[in-house]
């Protein structure tokens, strides 16, 4: 278990303990399995001398075993439980971390049971999640397969006349047929819509010119993977071909520019400056990349002000991206790991442009 990783930090940083709600952060640091607890209160308490002790609500009485937790009914009032806890554990006072996604309601109720100087648990949890053990990266790398082998089954299909939300639905299907599920909704943007990057897959029906960019990701035993790639059904516009080679070789001249050492932003840097350089700037509006793991958004993220200074790894994707409004879009995306003295690409599905 992780969870005795935390405590250096804590010391280091004079916090007298942490309240930590469902969600990543919880299994990372304790490997249960409580995804979703709803409207009822589940906290893990941990004081800065290692003790700690669960409180969670008794549908989890048959996943929850050789763990130090209480468990509460509806009706009972959960907070008196978590008072209990808190003095137990001597942190009814003091700098308490809390979980960045933590229930408003929760921490009022919580607000109320003592004194406390309240700061985000990502602050330390940063730190200690950037840096992918080999386990880790074993697991992305499957991750990233999979993700792979839809595009080739994506290539396969008969796309002419498919709505842009049906392929979405296949990607999908296809997706959970070979992992534990999606790390986000699928994107699929075709023509013009290419131009937003983040379009909701909609009516509009693939057709012959079109350029289409597809972003979807795999989660497998609780690690994301995260790839675009943008095709062609026949010839598109030249324009846009001319687009593509531009972030082509951006994304290329990003992933040549990891190594350890060097800040998170000289990658954002090496894409941005390219794009800029031939005329296209106005129309990357987006960062470079984002750190990628048990969440599909984390540190270090590839931006501009990204001070991270990577190491090895370090886990993000690199996804410049070309959008102009009433033309389309290009995104080409990869998930990279900082690996000795380069990056090493986990997704590995063709980058040229294909044409269907």
């Amino acid at each position: 278990m992780r969870l005795q990783k935390l405590l250096p930090f804590m010391k280091m940083r004079n916090f007298d303990g942490a309240l930590i709600s469902p969600g990543t952060n919880l299994y990372y640091l304790t490997s249960l399995h409580i995804h979703e607890a709803g409207e009822r209160l589940t906290v893990l308490a941990v004081n800065s001398n290692g003790e700690y002790h669960l409180l969670a609500p008794n549908i989890y009485e048959n996943v929850i075993s050789d763990f130090p937790v209480t468990f509460w009914r509806d009706g009972e009032n959960p907070y008196g439980k978590l008072a209990e806890i808190l003095k137990e554990l001597s942190i009814l006072s003091g700098r308490i971390l809390v979980e960045n996604t933590m229930r408003a309601d929760w921490l009022i109720g919580i607000l109320k049971l003592g004194s406390f100087e309240f700061h985000p648990l990502s602050i330390l949890m940063r730190e200690l999640r950037m840096r992918k053990d080999a386990g880790e990266i074993r697991l992305m790398e499957k991750a990233a397969n999979v993700v792979d082998e839809v595009f080739e089954e994506i290539l396969g299909m008969d796309l002419i006349g498919m709505r842009e939300k049906d392929l979405a639905l296949k990607i999908e299907l296809l997706i959970r047929e070979r992992s534990d599920g999606i790390s986000f909704e699928p994107i699929v943007a075709s023509g013009e819509n290419g131009a937003n990057p983040h379009h909701a897959p909609g009516e509009r029906k693939l057709r012959k010119g079109d350029l289409v960019t597809l972003d979807y990701g795999v989660k497998y035993k609780g690690y994301c993977s995260d790839i675009t790639r943008t095709i062609a059904l026949g010839k598109p516009d030249k324009k846009l071909l001319e687009i593509y080679d531009v972030v082509k070789n951006a994304q290329e001249n990003a992933f040549q520019t990891v190594r350890e050492g060097i800040k998170a932003k000289d990658v954002d840097k090496a894409a941005r400056d390219y794009i800029a350089a031939v005329g296209y700037g106005k129309y990357f509006t987006h960062r470079t990349g984002h750190g990628l793991g048990l969440d599909v958004h984390e540190e270090p993220y590839i931006g501009p002000d990204g001070e991270v200074i990577l190491k090895n790894g370090m886990t993000f994707t690199i996804e410049p991206g070309i959008y102009v409004p009433g033309l389309g879009g290009v995104r080409i995306e990869d998930d990279v790991v900082v690996h000795g003295d380069k990056g090493k690409r986990l997704t590995r599905a063709e980058r040229e442009l294909i044409q269907l």
